[in-house]
């Protein structure tokens, strides 16, 4: 997390924009069958290890990996970090309401936190440019976006150069967390690295996601070292 945060601080001052994956098992199978969500994995600036499936295969692979980390913690760090450094702030994506009452609660949580606007994910793709131009006039220097995997890093991509942001990421579910929509697993379920299991007793739907691990393991199994 510490050299994420340093890589961060540096892409903002850049000027220039960059983007940032969170990798977790169920993206990078996705990516198998997605040509263009693969090439955004092998052109992106910074991607970071968003599950213990993905520590797993880098230890495997013989390039061990220090920490997870996650989106749900890069989005809290970089707001708590705005609250010295004035890092201008969007919130793209979820339910109606949902990315404003989590940017409401994260500026009560890191006083001085420079959000600087918010807005819900339920458009159709016809409107990603419409949208682009409605967040750049923000002139966020990141823009945390939430519309689950890979439609986020797909509208990030697609609108980068009319946002404009220095830092783009998507962030699936943080929202839904920060907003108290949705409880984050506990500490305990993150310690043995089970924070999937939590969010499957939560919501039964994301089984189509879980089920995704069985082929991540099948992968890392067959690919050479």
């Amino acid at each position: 997390m510490k050299e994420t945060l340093a890589k961060i601080a540096e892409y903002i001052a850049s000027g220039t924009p960059h983007l940032i994956i969170t990798a977790d098992a169920s993206g990078i199978v996705q990516a198998q069958s997605d040509q263009y969500f693969q090439e955004l994995f092998r052109t992106a600036d910074l991607i970071t290890p968003d599950s213990a499936g993905v520590l797993w295969a880098a230890k495997r692979f013989g390039t061990p990996l220090t920490e997870r980390v996650s989106g749900v913690d890069i989005v809290q760090e970089v707001c708590r970090a705005s609250a010295d450094k004035g890092y201008r702030i969007y919130f793209l994506g979820a339910a109606p309401g949902v990315a404003e009452l989590a940017a409401e609660k994260l500026r009560l949580k890191f006083p001085g936190c420079n959000i600087v606007g918010a807005r819900h994910g339920y458009f159709p793709e016809e409107s990603d440019t419409v949208v682009a131009q409605e967040v750049a006039e923000s002139k966020p220097d990141v823009l945390f976006v939430a519309m689950g995997i890979p439609r986020q890093e797909k509208f990030i991509q697609s609108t980068s150069s009319i946002i404009n942001a220095k830092v783009s990421m998507g962030v699936g579910g943080s929202f839904d967390v920060f907003s108290g929509k949705v409880k984050r697993a506990p500490i305990l379920f993150q310690k043995m690295r089970m924070e999937w299991f939590w969010r499957l007793m939560l919501n039964p739907k994301k089984i189509g996601k879980v089920m995704l691990l069985p082929r991540f393991v099948g992968l890392v199994l067959r690919a050479k070292r």
